[in-house]
């Protein structure tokens, strides 16, 4: 950035953006003046909550913990093959997926199905045609091996940081929540580690925000960087 011209910048993620955006804000806080995210690592429920957990919350974030922990078991045993696979054998992954472009296709549009906020078909989320290209960048480029190896040099790494913070940013961070995310954060746990400003929970999209609900994306994206800059 500093290259770029610019000495203090913002940065936005989800997915891996949100692990990485969040983590450049933990390492520089000097320079970065706002992150903001829609997902946060390791702000759901990731362990079935205990009797005292539940009884030192208030009934709203109560519910919404149980929820949280609900979908993410539900996640853990039914959606955690792809990742499992990437983790441990990306490179045999990568011959099948670019041996085929059915495959490729299958693998990606199953994700779409599973993590946007459509009922039956992905491209009720997303425009079919955006969809393919997304799918057709991957299959020209041959890139299913590449795109997968960042999952086994996370978990080869020797550090879960990006997928459970331990260490406290102090960056004013801020979450925009869409309904149809994989992950339901919960505020109580999201403030243990981060430095929150702006918490916006929208009634429609998913995982892919920006490519579902853009509009309700950058609205919010403004608005966070608005509040930063009206605040000096």
């Amino acid at each position: 950035m500093r290259r770029l011209g610019y000495e203090r910048f913002g940065a936005q993620g989800g997915d891996w953006g949100a692990a990485i955006s969040r983590e450049l804000g933990r390492a520089h806080p000097d320079r970065v003046i706002g992150v903001h995210l829609n997902l946060l690592p390791g702000a759901q429920q990731a362990t079935e909550p205990t009797e005292a957990e539940l009884a030192a919350l208030g009934p709203e974030e109560r519910e919404r913990t149980l929820a949280s922990w609900r979908r993410w078991a539900a996640w853990q045993r039914e959606s955690a093959g792809y990742a499992i696979l990437n983790s441990t054998r990306p490179q045999t992954l990568a011959y099948a997926l670019t041996d085929s472009p059915v495959g490729q296709l299958a693998w990606i549009v199953e994700k779409f199905r599973e993590w946007t906020d459509s009922e039956e078909l992905p491209e009720e989320a997303v425009d079919r045609d955006l969809l393919l290209t997304n799918v057709m960048l991957y299959w020209l480029t041959g890139t299913a091996g590449s795109a997968a190896r960042i999952y086994y040099e996370r978990a080869h790494a020797g550090s879960r940081r990006a997928a459970a913070p331990a260490q406290p940013s102090t960056v004013p961070t801020g979450l925009a929540v869409f309904p149809a995310e994989p992950q339901v954060p919960l505020r109580h746990r999201a403030e243990r580690t981060e430095n929150i400003v702006r918490w916006t929970e929208f009634d429609r999209g998913g995982h892919f925000a920006a490519m579902e609900e853009p509009d309700l994306l950058v609205a919010d994206v403004r608005a966070f960087f608005r509040q930063l800059r009206e605040k000096g």
